[in-house]
């Protein structure tokens, strides 16, 4: 048991509240603690596949004048993401990381008379980045296991729990750690309905990897919502989660905002430079995008195979469904040097998140869940 923190009564109550955010643990640490070689990582829903060598150039390259301050207002970045997404450089707010973002959202709007309402089984930072600034966080319920969209977003639920107070509304679409998602019709007409005084925040982390048909270009609605705010990342698809380098697509009167409140050099020189040149990269990005569909087929049937369900997704991650053996899988995996994501800490104490790797990866993972199942069958 830990010894009382002596600072706990200096803090706010809304930090005295908060417990941190805890990552997944890394192959270094898995190895040092039970002691085994070769541990492979499948729970951070990050890239697997090596950056090009015109990205690497560029890091290498932005170090050596790692001497100097970055660009604080990314001049170049907000240039080329601009052009890339067909909006105004002045409509973009970049971030250390999209995590960054979210947090100068509930900075500037939000304080302890307001509230904002998010999934209830939706990323996590979202509910921290609230209740730090001490607004009131709301969960809305998600829907129920046998939906079509299983434990996903129910907008009605959301839509039921607005109040005078509330000013953010944060939907992730693809939704973390679930992988689903909303339909165009039902989001549009969601966010057509808000009043102008509550911001929707539609957080598109994993926007790269979501295809087909019903899923939305939210950056063409951004002229009819100008209280529509888009979060993007580049820390998934485009292989700098190291780095960290995020940002925001909203009307130039909300990026003013929260470019006031975003901190001088939040996104450091390397991380320009390497999000610079992977943009110009867009078929890595594009065979990064069919090697994830096929990790998904490879791991979606191997799933099958052992009986083992799961909910459908758009991401590069998997939630799948191991019932009262989900901890006890955790921990066979994890000796078998397999890390994936227990989502105990979000409610799903029944399932684990399993990042799509490479094809090696998830061969390994599968023969070692088979092997779970055959030993406790």
């Amino acid at each position: 048991m830990s010894e009382p923190n002596p600072y706990a009564s200096l803090a706010t109550d809304a930090v005295g509240g908060l417990l941190p955010y805890e990552p997944g643990m890394p192959p270094e640490e898995l190895e040092r603690r039970y002691g085994i070689a070769g541990a492979i990582k499948l729970a951070s829903n990050e890239n697997p596949y090596p950056l090009p060598d015109s990205v690497q150039a560029a890091m290498h390259e932005a170090c050596a004048d790692a001497g100097r301050y970055p660009d604080g207002g990314g001049f170049a970045l907000r240039e080329a993401l601009a052009k890339h997404l067909g909006v105004q450089p002045n409509q973009i707010t970049l971030g250390n990381g999209s995590n960054d973002v979210l947090v100068l959202l509930a900075e500037t709007f939000l304080d302890q008379n307001t509230s904002a309402i998010y999934d209830q089984y939706s990323f996590v930072v979202y509910r921290l980045a609230v209740q730090a600034v001490g607004a009131e966080a709301r969960a809305a319920p998600s829907n129920p296991a046998d939906h079509l969209q299983p434990l996903g977003h129910n907008l009605n639920a959301i839509g039921a729990i607005i109040d005078e107070s509330t000013r953010l509304i944060f939907i992730a679409n693809p939704n973390n750690p679930t992988g689903t998602w909303v339909d165009p019709e039902v989001l549009q007409r969601f966010i057509g309905g808000m009043p102008e005084h509550i911001i929707v925040v539609v957080d598109e982390a994993y926007f790269e990897y979501a295809e087909g048909e019903n899923y939305p270009d939210t950056i063409s609605w951004l002229t009819r919502f100008p209280n529509l705010v888009i979060v993007r990342t580049f820390s998934k698809a485009y292989g700098l989660a190291a780095l960290r380098v995020g940002y925001a697509v909203s009307a130039p009167g909300v990026a003013e905002l929260l470019n006031r409140v975003r901190q001088p050099f939040n996104c450091n020189s390397v991380a320009q430079a390497a999000a610079l040149a992977v943009l110009q990269e867009s078929d890595w990005v594009a065979a990064c995008r069919e090697h994830n569909a096929q990790g998904m087929r490879q791991l979606t049937t191997g799933l099958t195979e052992l009986g083992i369900s799961y909910v459908p997704s758009k991401g590069n991650f998997l939630l799948a469904h191991f019932g009262s053996r989900a901890a006890e899988c955790n921990e066979f995996l994890l000796r078998q040097g397999v890390i994936v994501r227990p989502v105990a800490n979000y409610g799903l104490s029944e399932y684990l998140r399993i990042t799509i790797g490479t094809e090696a990866e998830l061969t390994r993972l599968l023969a070692a869940l088979a092997k779970f199942h055959n030993q406790t069958s």
